[in-house]
């Protein structure tokens, strides 16, 4: 089957088509046997076959850092809701699409040893809250949703004042888990869609349990600014595994620090974890994730290769 999506660039005329299918990639009948699982619990047909829904987040850092990034998103999202507006399947349905957006940081107090004197810190985040503000106050947009670029290019402004203990890993899953359990984030999620996730941020993820509360701070080294990272790539691979019951029904692009690398945004850190969390995803013979640098200098590029890659992903879901 062949679904079809052209992203259009926003800034030229130039317009980038993704592949149409990823049969050749391990998930045929003959590779997968009736009832295989690539990874993941779930009780797949086997049979891949292409979505018409798709349920899409984005993780966007909100630091001190990040105002450029967040305007440059900003000016990107006409052309994403554009695309989205006008995604087709082979059969000409247009394809039934949720949109949310939430930021890297959560509440979290931290305690420095600066010098053999503990100084302790508390910063604040929506934890994995969907943004419901901009005129709208649903969680998430979707098919029937007006002004759906402007909306989403207002919500992509989600301000530098954030916690600066960047966590996407760790807040994609409190957006899909914690926040769906006690009821913030509650109908966001479908069985029968494709969960479709990006990534931003100018600092590598570090996603740690702890900090929630003065009782549970994070101990930080003044020395090292180290502190312990116990969500890793491998758990974030496993939590969207057995949130979707089958490796092929999510995908994710990340756009970070490829190295340590300078830009007109201003400079990022290498995003280590980040690129261990698209190889692991991309472990089983399928592409399911997508790195681009953020010192391109401009989203364009990665939003565009993580739409391409969303295309291609949904063509062969096994449900």
């Amino acid at each position: 089957m062949k679904f079809v999506l052209c992203s259009v660039l926003a800034t030229s005329a130039l317009v980038a088509c993704g592949p149409s299918g990823r049969s050749d990639q391990g998930l045929d009948d003959a590779t997968l046997g009736d009832d295989a699982q690539p990874a993941g619990p779930g009780s797949g047909s086997g049979t891949p076959r292409e979505c018409n829904k798709m349920d899409i987040v984005f993780v966007v850092d909100d630091s001190g850092s990040m105002s450029e990034e967040q305007n440059n998103l900003a000016s990107n999202f006409p052309m994403f809701a554009n695309v989205l507006t006008n995604y087709t399947t082979s059969t000409g349905e247009h394809i039934d699409f949720r949109v949310a957006l939430t930021t890297t940081g959560k509440n979290v107090t931290y305690t420095i040893d600066l010098l053999g004197t503990p100084l302790t810190m508390t910063e604040h985040g929506p934890d994995g809250a969907f943004q419901n503000n901009c005129g709208v106050a649903t969680r998430w947009l979707d098919t029937a949703s007006p002004n759906l670029g402007q909306t989403l290019g207002c919500r992509a402004n989600v301000g530098t004042g954030g916690a600066s203990l960047e966590m996407p890993l760790l807040m994609t899953k409190h957006a899909l888990a914690e926040r769906i359990a006690d009821g913030t984030n509650a109908g966001f999620l479908r069985d029968d869609a494709m969960l479709a996730v990006v990534m931003l941020t100018d600092e590598d993820d570090g996603s740690s349990t702890h900090g929630a509360s003065t009782a549970d701070p994070i101990m930080m080294s003044a020395t090292s600014g180290s502190y312990p990272t116990d969500f890793n790539p491998a758990d974030a691979v496993q939590f969207l595994d057995t949130l979707k019951g089958h490796r092929s029904r999510w995908a994710a692009g990340v756009i970070a620090g490829d190295g340590d690398c300078t830009s007109s945004f201003g400079s990022a850190a290498n995003a280590a974890r980040l690129k261990q969390f698209v190889t692991l995803a991309n472990g089983n013979g399928t592409t399911q994730a997508v790195f681009s640098s953020i010192c391109e200098g401009d989203l364009t590029n990665g939003l565009t290769k993580a739409l391409d890659l969303f295309q291609a992903a949904c063509t062969d879901v096994i449900f």
